[in-house]
């Protein structure tokens, strides 16, 4: 039987790049995003062992229509997030909080309680959820995206946890600075002078390839081998208040 992988946030950047891997790795993948037209590029560009549903994780009654059209799912990729704004607590607007806290750990959450039923079939699960260095560390101006990264850190641990005797794998990969077109222009509302600030001067980045290598990587270890949480960062970022950057 065919393993099936769902991803989330798969239009673009590491989901679009995970995508691609577990489709390389034998996996059909379903893509779930909000935007139709990339998420068809994509899948015309994997081949027939994709396909798409078009969907908004943080919209509960949307995440239940489509699990209802799923017959299996082997592996889930929580990829879908993002961060809005890099204000200070004290000015930051709650509006742009919460819709972190929403598309970070209750979108997250939404899709595992929608899919976990589909896994009953297999005795090798795989839950993926991709925070990042911030469900670790924080940092000036990053108050509500690290407590959002925090919180769905506390996801994945809590499932781990919960789901230990049970065979289902939950791993969480924590990436640092990863290089992709959207992440920081969406942060910033599409100001390219601040998104390209994050990474000027650092010569090579993480890029979406990169985290996805690592995601697949897990994924395909042996069911009894569990990456319960992995940290990658590129060489030049030590820490997330420590980057080598080469001024001209």
């Amino acid at each position: 039987m065919t393993r099936v992988a769902v991803i989330s946030g798969a239009s673009s950047g590491i989901g679009a790049a995970t995508a691609r891997g577990l489709a390389a790795a034998g996996y059909e993948v379903v893509l779930l995003a909000r935007r139709e037209e990339r998420l068809k590029e994509l899948c015309d560009q994997i081949g027939p062992q994709a396909r798409y549903h078009v969907l908004d994780v943080t919209d509960a009654d949307a995440v239940t229509a489509f699990a209802g059209t799923v017959e299996q799912c082997d592996v889930l990729v929580n990829n879908a997030g993002g961060a809005v704004g890099a204000d200070p607590v004290l000015s930051a607007d709650p509006a742009a909080w919460r819709a972190m806290y929403e598309v970070n750990v209750i979108g997250p959450l939404q899709l595992t309680q929608a899919l976990a039923p589909k896994m009953k079939h297999t005795d090798d699960a795989v839950i993926v959820v991709l925070t990042s260095t911030a469900a670790d560390v924080l940092y000036e101006g990053g108050g509500g995206y690290t407590a959002a990264k925090h919180g769905e850190h506390a996801l994945a641990g809590t499932l781990r946890l919960e789901l230990c005797g049970e065979p289902v794998r939950v791993i969480e990969i924590q990436p640092g600075m990863v290089a992709t077109p959207e992440f920081s222009l969406n942060r910033f509302g599409g100001d390219q002078a601040k998104a390209d600030a994050v990474y000027a001067g650092v010569a090579e980045p993480l890029t979406a390839e990169d985290v996805a290598d690592t995601i697949v990587w897990s994924i395909t270890r042996p069911r009894h081998v569990n990456v319960d949480l992995m940290v990658l960062r590129p060489r030049a970022q030590a820490a997330q208040h420590k980057v080598h950057r080469v001024t001209q």
